[in-house]
C-alpha cells in the first residue's frame, strides 16, 4: 500500500518536492500518458538512495524519469511513484578537461557548456533530447558519435541502495545498451572527458549538427526520437521506406512522412495508438523483408 502522507514526510526531510497524482504527459516528450501516484523531484544522490530504499523496504513500485525522451507511458498511468531526475539535480562541475554532470543535466546543456569552455568531443550529441543520465543508460548516439566516446566514469545507486562508482571499462557500452540497461541500478552522475578545441569551431559544428537534424527529422511533432533500434545489417527507416509505410496512421499516431524512423504524435495520439502502429509496422516489415524490428523507447509500466 502506498502511503502518500508518509512519503511526503520523507520528502520534506530530504528537501525533495513531491506532486501527488501527477500527470505524466507533461514529463515525456511524446506528450501522452496517465498519472502516477506521486512524482518526486530528486535533489541529490543521497536523497535518491534514501527514497529508493524506502520504496524497496515497503514494496512500493517506482520508476525513474529524466527528460522522458525515450519513454512510453500507458494511458492508464503508472500505479507507483516516479523519481524525476530533472532540474533539481542538474549541477555541473568542471575539472580541467572533464565535466562531472548530475544525472538530471540535459545532454544539450552539457554540450553547450563544453563549447563555452572550448572542449570538443560532444558536437554530434548536441540535439539529442535527454538527460546525461538517460543518455548513458542507453549509450545514446548520433552521426557516428556515442556516449561511450566521451564518458570515463559514473556514480550510481546499486541494487542494495548503496552509492557506487563505475569506470567506463566496466559499463558494457554497446549499441543502445549499457551495464545499467534492464537493471535497478540508478545513475546519479556522469563524468565526461573531452579534448581542448576551438570554441568557435565547436559552435559551428554544433549548429551544423542541429541544422541536419532539423532538415531530416520531424522535430515539430512530439515523439520519442528514433522509434526502432537499428537491426543488424540494415536500418529501420530504410526498411520502413521499402515497405511503403510512411504516413501510416493509427488514431493520432503516424509514421512520419519526413523520416520514417520516427513515429509521431499528430496532437491527439494515445499510448495505445502508438503501440498499435508500432506493432503494425513490425509485422509488415517482418513479412516483407524478414527483419524483426525492436522498439527503442522504454515502456514505463
Amino acid at each position: 500500500m502506498i502511503d502518500i502522507n508518509e512519503i511526503s514526510k520523507l520528502c520534506k526531510e530530504l528537501g525533495c518536492r513531491i506532486t501527488p497524482e501527477c500527470s505524466l504527459s507533461d514529463y515525456i516528450t511524446f506528450r501522452f500518458g496517465g498519472p502516477c501516484r506521486a512524482l518526486i523531484s530528486v535533489n541529490s544522490a543521497e536523497s535518491a538512495a534514501e527514497l529508493i530504499r524506502y520504496m524497496k523496504t515497503n514494496g512500493i513500485k517506482y520508476g525513474i524519469l529524466g527528460r522522458g525522451s525515450n519513454v512510453l507511458v500507458s494511458d492508464d498511468g503508472y500505479d507507483g511513484i516516479i523519481l524525476l531526475f530533472g532540474s533539481d539535480f542538474s549541477n555541473m562541475e568542471i575539472i580541467g578537461n572533464t565535466i562531472k554532470c548530475d544525472a538530471g543535466v540535459l545532454l544539450a546543456s552539457a554540450c553547450v557548456r563544453a563549447q563555452q569552455l572550448g572542449l570538443t568531443g560532444m558536437e554530434n550529441l548536441f540535439g539529442i533530447p535527454g538527460t546525461v543520465g538517460g543518455a548513458l543508460y542507453m549509450n545514446a548516439g548520433a552521426y557516428g558519435s556515442e556516449m561511450k566516446d566521451v564518458v570515463v566514469s559514473a556514480e550510481y545507486i546499486d541494487e542494495n541502495c548503496e552509492l557506487r562508482t563505475i569506470s567506463k571499462d566496466d559499463m558494457q557500452l554497446s549499441y543502445r545498451s549499457s551495464f545499467f540497461s534492464g537493471t535497478s541500478n540508478v545513475i546519479t552522475s556522469v563524468t565526461l572527458e573531452l579534448k581542448s578545441g576551438n570554441s568557435d569551431e565547436i559552435k559551428k559544428a554544433m549548429s551544423e549538427c542541429m541544422a541536419k537534424r532539423s532538415s531530416k527529422q520531424p522535430l515539430d511533432y512530439p515523439s520519442a526520437g528514433s522509434t526502432f533500434k537499428r537491426p543488424e545489417g540494415s536500418y529501420a527507416s530504410l526498411l520502413i521506406d521499402q515497405c511503403g509505410l510512411k504516413g501510416l496512421t493509427c488514431g493520432g499516431a503516424m509514421v512520419s512522412e519526413k523520416h520514417s524512423g520516427f513515429v509521431i504524435n499528430k496532437g491527439y495520439a494515445t499510448c495505445a495508438d502508438v503501440l498499435e502502429l508500432c506493432d503494425k509496422v513490425k509485422t509488415i516489415v517482418k513479412e516483407k523483408t524478414g527483419y524483426q524490428l525492436e522498439l527503442e523507447p522504454v515502456i514505463l509500466q
